[in-house]
């Protein structure tokens, strides 16, 4: 059986319950066991990748075959230095040989890395998407970002789109297995 890969997009912010957090490792497990997914895909900055990434570490233990590569943008390689501390902390209790900063087997560096613009992450995104099989998605479609001015000069507001929103439609049109645990 071929092995099958899986990515991780959802919102900056979540709220989960118990039985939410259940049923996403309940079917992380059975991607494993069932499907032959081996390797995990992940970005960053949102609470779902980081519930997802300490999940998949903690199968890890049981599952030692299991692979989590990191998919980075522009955004992760320029980080602030209080971020970094903050990400070194987040990560420095995942305890397993061979995890640098992001606590992941491997990186991919997406073609676009360092010269994409501000919304690098929906390359990022994109390439996730393109390079899995499966989908795992907290996406809220009543959400959306605050609102923003459109520079420092101009004192107007816009709406920006949410990059999970973008990426949940990409995937759609990909045809890909979609798995969402906003409503379940």
């Amino acid at each position: 059986m071929q092995t099958k890969k899986c990515c991780f997009i959802g919102h900056r912010i979540i709220e989960l319950t118990e039985k939410q957090k259940n049923k996403i490792k309940e079917t992380i497990e059975n991607l494993i066991l069932n499907e032959n997914v081996k390797i995990f895909i992940f970005g960053s900055r949102s609470e779902f990748n980081t519930l997802c990434h300490s999940t998949v570490t903690k199968l890890k233990e049981k599952y030692p075959d299991i692979k989590r590569i990191g998919y980075t943008c522009k955004s992760e390689s320029v980080i602030l230095e209080s971020e970094r501390v903050k990400f070194e902390k987040l990560y420095s209790h995942f305890k397993i040989l061979k995890t640098h900063l992001l606590g992941v087997e491997e990186e991919f560096e997406h073609k676009t890395k360092f010269t994409a613009g501000k919304a690098a992450y929906i390359e990022r995104n994109e390439a996730m998407i393109d390079d899995c099989d499966y989908c795992l998605f907290y996406y809220d479609e009543n959400y959306h970002p605050p609102k923003r001015k459109h520079s420092k000069s101009c004192p107007f507001y816009y709406q920006p789109k949410s990059g999970t929103e973008i990426a949940y439609k990409y995937a759609k049109q990909k045809e890909k297995i979609i798995i969402n645990f906003f409503n379940c």
